[in-house]
């Protein structure tokens, strides 16, 4: 029986994608086309490959059993193409990467102009977003997430450097007003500017020291979405409103300049680094592979605040 590439390609593009709609979607065609071809595919077998209703779509078990045949031959076909691609002078593309704010701060900066300088016919997209998202819908070819929970189909790379910690400061004319806190608990007492996830939870601040760990959750007279309210909250910080809980990294040119002074920094917990994730079921786009390789290649630099006594 002699069938047609584009309606096997079509199948297995609307059951890995459950519908005929996203299929279309991640395939940049039509869903009527797909439906069309999909159609042609059943006919060919005569037999059904996926139970339709006006609200969803599922595989039978004779798509089930098609798929699982037919996938690892389209993988391995992709994966011919995607060799020869590699035999380009320069690889091309789009990669489309979904990240917080805190990393489009203060780590592509140190990657991305490198990456575009070295592979000039890759365009990157850059997403900026705080909650974790599936990266597949959201059309994205990869994410950068700070210590999430991911799942068993993703691979995850450090890119960054390899852990940070948080950090907590204040102006030195609110110092002069209200006094140093001498004990993560004396925050209690002082005006926070606090965080607040998207889902409401706030965002607590916690601090360690050898074995004992404290959580907080100070009262204080602002209260900001972490990424598009971070840097007021930062400029609140600096005018004297109160007393600021973020990257250690991202507050740094605050301390440098003295328009803040660290609090509490033998207190200062420590965090796992950034990872750059992937979904692991699909073979990876060229643009995306050679980030990958840059990442993996790329000397992450020591940051100046390490080296300061401050944040020891």
């Amino acid at each position: 029986m002699k069938l047609d590439l584009t309606s096997i390609t079509a199948f297995v593009t609307v059951a890995r994608a459950g519908g005929f709609r996203e299929g279309a979607r991640l395939s940049n065609g039509s869903a009527s086309r797909l439906s069309d071809q999909v159609r042609r595919l059943e006919s060919q077998l005569g037999v059904r490959l996926f139970n339709r209703s006006t609200r969803s779509v599922a595989l039978t078990e004779a798509g089930e059993g098609l798929l699982q045949r037919l996938s690892p031959a389209l993988d391995e076909m992709e994966l011919a193409l995607d060799v020869v691609n590699s035999y380009r002078d320069r690889p091309v593309g789009t990669l489309k990467l979904n990240v917080p704010v805190s990393a489009a701060r203060l780590v592509l900066p140190d990657i991305i102009p490198a990456f575009l300088a070295a592979y000039p016919g890759i365009r990157v997209e850059v997403i900026t977003e705080e909650s974790f998202v599936d990266v597949l819908a959201e059309g994205c070819d990869a994410g950068i997430r700070y210590d999430e929970s991911l799942e068993q189909d993703m691979i995850a790379i450090p890119i960054g450097p390899r852990s940070q910690r948080f950090a907590a400061a204040a102006s030195p004319g609110y110092l002069k007003q209200h006094g140093m806190p001498e004990h993560p608990r004396d925050l209690l007492d002082h005006a926070c500017l606090r965080g607040r996830f998207a889902s409401g939870a706030m965002i607590s601040w916690e601090f360690e020291r050898g074995d004992e760990t404290i959580e907080l959750n100070p009262d204080g007279p602002l209260l900001v979405r972490p990424g598009g309210g971070t840097d007021l909250a930062t400029e609140a910080a600096c005018a004297g409103t109160g007393i600021v809980y973020l990257f250690e990294d991202w507050l740094q040119p605050y301390f440098d300049s003295g328009a803040l002074i660290p609090l509490l920094s033998d207190w200062w917990p420590r965090f796992p680094g950034p990872k750059l994730y992937y979904p692991g079921r699909r073979l990876v786009p060229t643009p995306l592979r050679t980030f990958i390789d840059f990442v993996k290649s790329h000397p992450w630099p020591s940051h100046p605040a390490k080296e300061k006594p401050h944040s020891e």
